[in-house]
């Protein structure tokens, strides 16, 4: 566990790892130190075999309003030509490194969710936002496309139509409307927010570990046909059919009692 003076958190209890973005006063905008900080804790849960969920959450207003653009001036002025270097060197290795996590992601997502801080709220797998949260795109605005992985992820939970009209228009859309449009799946009160969060997380770990795992696999790979989705679906319930937890979850439906998931 880091100290709370740290601008990225990370703490790890009864399996479940929470990973605070803590620079409030910034808005939790992304300098080199925040994507330094936070590739090291994702990489940290990921070589951490008593894992079994993660949530992501923000300190303050907002959940993050993308990159420093105070920091990204000050490389245009040292050098336009290499400005951009940091989505190659930051924003690249630490998106690869949230789609590579084999266990479930849950974003909590408080006010401003803007740009790469969007980026990495559609890396979760699971996204809950409180009722005055926002999100929006703003690339072009400063003239610039897209990158965190928005222009997949954003088409994959929105369609090809929203995608487009969110990263050329860079149009803000409420907590509501992101709601009915698929980037999130919960809207709560905000006082209620990090309670639900935790709570879905929370569960998420004491769940079927190698389950959730095949349920990320299949859903990663985007199968180009139905034929190869129907092999990869027997091969993961093959097995899936052989772990501890299959068997106890059968078990526990036959008798009526509630299932304990231990991951094996």
């Amino acid at each position: 566990m880091t100290t709370p003076t740290e601008v990225v958190t990370l703490a790890v209890t009864d399996g479940l790892a929470t990973i605070t973005l803590n620079r409030p006063r910034a808005s939790n905008a992304l300098d080199t130190g925040m994507k330094e900080a936070l590739l090291r804790a994702v990489s940290a849960v990921a070589a951490d075999p008593d894992v079994r969920a993660v949530l992501l959450r923000a300190e303050g207003r907002n959940f993050c309003v993308g990159q420093d653009l105070a920091e990204h001036s000050a490389a245009l002025d040292a050098d336009p030509a290499t400005a951009m270097s940091t989505v190659g060197k930051h924003y690249n290795p630490l998106l690869t490194a949230f789609a590579a996590l084999t266990v479930p992601v849950v974003a909590v997502i408080n006010g401003a969710c803007v740009g790469a801080g969007m980026g990495l709220a559609l890396a979760s797998d699971i996204r809950i936002a409180g009722e005055t949260a926002t999100f929006a795109t703003a690339f072009t605005a400063i003239g610039l496309a897209a990158d965190s992985g928005l222009s997949l992820s954003l088409a994959g939970a929105v369609g090809p139509s929203r995608a487009s009209a969110l990263l050329l228009l860079g149009d803000r859309v409420t907590a509501a409307q992101a709601h009915d449009w698929g980037l999130v799946h919960r809207v709560v009160p905000d006082d209620q927010l990090g309670a639900a969060g935790t709570e879905l997380a929370a569960s998420l770990a004491t769940g079927p570990t190698h389950a959730y795992r095949e349920v990320k696999s299949i859903l990663a790979q985007g199968h180009s046909s139905l034929p190869a989705a129907l092999e990869r679906e027997r091969r993961a319930q093959e097995l899936l059919g052989a772990t501890a937890d299959h068997r106890a979850a059968v078990t526990a439906f036959l008798t009526k009692t509630t299932p304990v998931f231990t991951g094996r």
